[in-house]
């Protein structure tokens, strides 16, 4: 059954497992405050994601994000919402080593933020992590198919499922993590008959970033919402807007108003009367 929220509060992880197989959830990366005011009430989860090690910081990957990092980011985030469910990328390195390992880094990532919830990247190999976490206190969004954070070891950054065993992979991936006890899963990069196969196979909502639109929900980088981002463009993604080439346009114009001394005017400095 659909559990709809009171709109002047806060998500919450009941409300997003409640709308398996009903209305699709609207999640969206945000890392800071302005942004996050500006997509809070539109979407039901705001996903601080490590993606904002190369949206942000210009890294070519994601190994490089720290947990300090996330937590400044999500602190930011939490500040700008209201109604969203906000939860926080774990960094890599940070719940590998161990479920205890684990459990500090995602305590102190709830403590220190506000954050609802953690987002953690696995399969199987990550299934009694996530059940350590949950029976705890702290829930987890699981993250299988394409992960960056394993970007070296899937050989890059390329769809997943082509083959049937890799396929086969990601549905036992998939299974072990709901099973765990994570509330929800973003299943990346996949075939979209995997994506669709997965989510029929899984009791908790998929939340879809270039896999299937029968998944649960839909999550994308806002950076390539708005055209931010140019470095590359995913096949997966829909680009909303261009604010690229407004700001280039507005960079521009300042530049020359600030070169013939046409900016700042009279009416933009003190002690001076604008000319009637």
């Amino acid at each position: 059954m659909s559990v709809t929220p009171a709109a002047d509060r806060r998500r919450t992880v009941r409300d997003i497992l409640g709308r398996k197989g009903a209305e699709p959830i609207v999640c969206l990366t945000a890392y800071t405050t302005p942004i996050a005011r500006l997509l809070d009430p539109h979407v039901d989860v705001l996903l601080v994601g490590d993606s904002l090690g190369m949206v942000l910081y210009g890294l070519p990957t994601t190994l490089g994000v720290t947990l300090d990092m996330m937590i400044a980011h999500g602190q930011a985030v939490v500040r700008g919402s209201q109604r969203a469910l906000v939860v926080v990328d774990m960094p890599f390195g940070s719940v590998q080593e161990s479920p205890a390992q684990a459990f500090r880094n995602a305590a102190r990532v709830l403590a220190e933020t506000g954050a609802t919830a953690v987002k953690i990247e696995g399969g199987q190999e990550m299934a009694e992590t996530i059940a350590f976490l949950v029976a705890r206190g702290v829930p987890v969004m699981g993250h299988v198919g394409l992960r960056p954070q394993m970007v070296h070891t899937l050989g890059g950054f390329r769809a997943q499922g082509r083959e049937e065993a890799e396929a086969q992979a990601i549905m036992a991936d998939a299974q072990a993590v709901a099973e765990a006890g994570a509330f929800s899963l973003v299943v990346e990069g996949t075939l979209a008959p995997v994506a669709t196969r997965l989510t029929q196979a899984v009791s908790v909502p998929t939340i879809g970033i270039g896999a299937s639109v029968d998944c649960d929900g839909q999550v994308l980088v806002i950076d390539d919402v708005l055209g931010l981002f140019s470095d590359f463009t995913p096949r997966f993604v829909r680009r909303y807007a261009d604010l690229s080439g407004a700001v280039s346009e507005a960079a521009a114009a300042y530049s020359a108003d600030v070169r013939t001394r046409r900016f700042p005017g009279p009416e933009h400095v003190f002690g001076l009367k604008a000319s009637v």
